[in-house]
């Protein structure tokens, strides 16, 4: 990796930025002009009709758009990552991650209904452009459907659309872009609007991720639904979807695969990274990379652009579990990913990136306090090394284990604490509160929420919450273009700046999205909800 000097500013020699701001600035600058140079004629009136048409009818060049978003993902985790990485290989503490090269500027997070925001609001003002409230999906703070990029790309342009991501497809990020719904819980629903249960008909042309279980029949084992719906069938037979369910049939497709595909590789999310089976489930890096040639191929082929969000989405889910060695694994695999794209830009200066956070989780702190004693000014990269799972897997395991009466003391010392965290002096205090965990049955999250502490404490990493925080998360961009989006933006400005770069028309879509009866709104109410997301991290 490079081992050049900090700048904000991508230094990449190839690169040939414009220095200009978005088309809307321009245009009025443009009339201005012609304005004065055509005073006292009667030209001025169609001058200005000229120059202030609607931007949906002015068809662009060929232009991709990659929107990488590393859900729950904070500055202080990026630190993290880059200072363990750099321990872990030895190297020179100028090097850097990836996006570190590309880094921009930061977003601000907040909804329109609370200084903190969730995963569905955040995602919707990136999709839509404006701010909605935390559980939205798709709709404005009034739970009317917003146009989203992806939509107006598809339906506009003729676009090819896809979304990638680590969590179930039907999750509130990938929702945002393809579907519209007033809660984000209601994830059976989604997944018939994302296959092309609605007005606009199919947006999506490729979908990799996990979350089969929301598109299985009831009568299926480990489904989601509580309909007898086989989605997967409807898919196929209605919308002309292939449908891909395994590791092998992924290897097997290739850059030429019919479109629609849909690839579902887990019943639930994808795996941690750190725990991932290479032989049942593709990595981040490697859906991208097949779902960047498909895309590539076939809008070439087609003369159009592209649109692709990607979505590192158990980097947040690591944070709700306050589990260090599950974030750092997720967070890398997400900067591979993040390459693969950099790569493919270099080579193709038709498309741009944009890669930033929907919110910051776990108010994560590289350095604790741990008892009364002043702090030393260190933490301790060797603790996160020796762990192999995450605390979800290892939870799961001794809560069955318990279940089946054979959670010993020598199991949970062996198996648990040193084989998968890597701890071989446990505490009486800490064996104790495992103890009162088996003893007064609490939830497996609670046992989850333990685990995560040992290491924490043990590598002197801090956490002040299982939830988000309304802390700015950092903005990376490259490509044409995309120094317009240097400094400070609310999160909003990331969806108008993709509409302007496509030449989108978000106002159109959501005029042809007005008065839906199939969202089945419910009324409004003042008093929060919670998600299961929110509840169980999940």
């Amino acid at each position: 990796m490079n081992n050049s000097n900090y700048s904000a500013i991508p230094s990449d020699p190839d690169s040939k930025p414009l220095r200009r701001p978005p088309a809307n600035v321009r245009a009025r600058r443009i009339i201005a002009a012609a304005v004065i140079c055509l005073v006292g004629s009667g030209l001025i009136a169609s001058v200005i009709v000229l120059f202030t048409q609607h931007k949906s009818t002015v068809t662009p060049k060929r232009r991709n758009v990659i929107m990488m978003i590393s859900d729950g993902f904070g500055p202080a985790s990026e630190t993290y990552a880059r200072q363990y990485h750099g321990w872990r290989e030895g190297l020179d503490p100028k090097a850097m991650l990836p996006l570190d090269h590309v880094h921009v500027g930061h977003s601000r997070t907040q909804s329109s209904s609370s200084l903190v925001t969730d995963s569905a609001a955040g995602a919707t003002a990136f999709a839509c452009a404006l701010k909605s409230y935390n559980g939205a999906i798709g709709v404005d703070p009034a739970k009317k459907p917003c146009g989203t990029v992806l939509e107006s790309a598809k339906i506009h342009h003729d676009m090819l659309t896809g979304l990638v991501v680590t969590s179930r497809i039907t999750h509130a990020t990938p929702a945002s872009f393809s579907a519209h719904i007033d809660w984000r819980d209601r994830e059976p629903e989604i997944a018939e609007q994302q296959i092309g249960h609605n007005p606009l008909g199919r947006a999506v042309d490729l979908m990799f991720g996990g979350g089969k279980c929301e598109f299985q029949s009831n009568t299926t084992a480990g489904s989601c639904r509580q309909d007898n719906r086989d989605l997967f069938e409807e898919a196929e037979d209605i919308f002309g979807w292939s449908v891909l369910h395994s590791r092998k049939e992924f290897d097997a497709i290739e850059a030429s695969a019919p479109l629609p595909l849909l690839g579902l590789f887990a019943s639930d999310h994808m795996s941690y990274e750190i725990d991932r089976d290479p032989s049942e489930q593709p990595s981040l890096k490697e859906m991208v990379t097949k779902a960047l040639s498909i895309l590539d191929t076939q809008s070439r082929q087609a003369g159009k652009g592209f649109f692709m969000m990607i979505e590192g989405s158990r980097i947040d889910m690591a944070a709700h579990s306050n589990d260090p060695a599950a974030h750092f694994h997720d967070i890398y695999e997400y900067h591979q990913t993040a390459q693969v794209v950099l790569d493919y830009i270099k080579e193709h200066p038709d498309t741009v990136m944009i890669s930033t956070s929907d919110h910051e989780t776990g108010g994560f702190t590289v350095g604790r306090q741990i008892g009364d004693a002043y702090p030393e000014y260190k933490w301790y990269p060797e603790v996160i090394s020796r762990v192999r799972n995450s605390s979800e897997i290892l939870s799961r395991a001794y809560d069955a284990a318990v279940k089946a009466d054979t959670a010993t003391a020598d199991y949970l010392r062996k198996e648990i604490l040193s084989n998968g965290l890597g701890i071989n002096d446990p505490t009486d205090d800490e064996l104790e509160t495992l103890s009162d965990w088996k003893a007064k049955g609490k939830d497996v999250y609670s046992l989850e929420n333990i685990l995560t502490d040992m290491v924490s404490r043990r590598a002197n990493i801090g956490w002040t919450t299982h939830g988000h925080t309304a802390v700015d998360v950092n903005l990376y961009a490259y490509g044409e273009g995309t120094e317009w989006l240097r400094g400070s933006h609310e999160n909003t400005d990331i969806g108008d700046f993709i509409s302007d770069y496509l030449k989108l028309d978000l106002g159109d879509i959501t005029q042809q999205l007005d008065g839906w009866q199939a969202l089945d709104v419910q009324p409004m109410n003042d008093e929060p909800k919670v998600s299961k997301h929110q509840m169980y991290h999940n």
